[in-house]
């Protein structure tokens, strides 16, 4: 059970509300982010751009964003975000690789490699070794670099939401929820 009560969506108003009213399911990681509620509408445009107009791919986003579950122990997140990655076209055998740390898996592209090394880096470390850095920089853009650490920066703090307050898991939305984020206003 939640450390916290989660918020019912029927009794919030405003742009709170009408983005409530806008989503298709009310997962539990909105309704424990509304608690905060100068700052729930500001992530949730953050999380949205991620998912929708970042230009890295929706393949590398969700393996960035299982790998920032998985090393952060953010059970949500993966549960929320395995049946998205399968559904933007990542294999079983890449997200079994991302579960297992396996990061020279066979399942794994050459890209995808130097991806998820330097995702983990950036988790654990913070700071990328030159070598980690100039491998990823070989198949990705600087804005793809950037965008993969927003990404990864988000997801670590949404594990850190679910997380530290225990907050209930939802049955998997997966592609219902990402879906209805392409709506306009969405």
């Amino acid at each position: 059970m939640a450390r916290l009560p989660l918020i019912d969506p029927e009794t919030t108003n405003g742009d709170i509300r009408a983005s409530f009213d806008r989503m298709p399911v009310k997962l539990n990681i909105f309704r424990m982010m509304a608690h905060a509620e100068a700052n729930m509408i500001p992530a949730m445009r953050l999380g949205n751009s991620i998912l929708h107009k970042q230009k890295l791919s929706a393949i590398n986003r969700e393996l960035l964003i299982l790998q920032s579950a998985q090393l952060e122990g953010g059970a949500y997140e993966w549960r929320q975000h395995v049946p998205i990655a399968l559904g933007v076209g990542c294999t079983q055998d890449q997200i079994d690789a991302v579960e297992r740390s396996d990061y020279d898996a066979a399942g794994l592209s050459e890209a995808e490699r130097a991806l998820l090394k330097f995702g983990r880096e950036v988790v654990e470390n913070v700071r990328v070794a030159e070598v980690t850095f100039a491998a990823v920089r070989r198949h990705f853009s600087d804005q793809e670099i950037v965008e993969a650490i927003v990404a990864l920066g988000f997801y670590m703090m949404m594990a850190r939401l679910t997380e530290a307050t225990e907050t209930d898991l939802d049955p998997a939305a997966g592609m219902k929820v990402y879906d209805g984020g392409k709506k306009p206003g969405g």
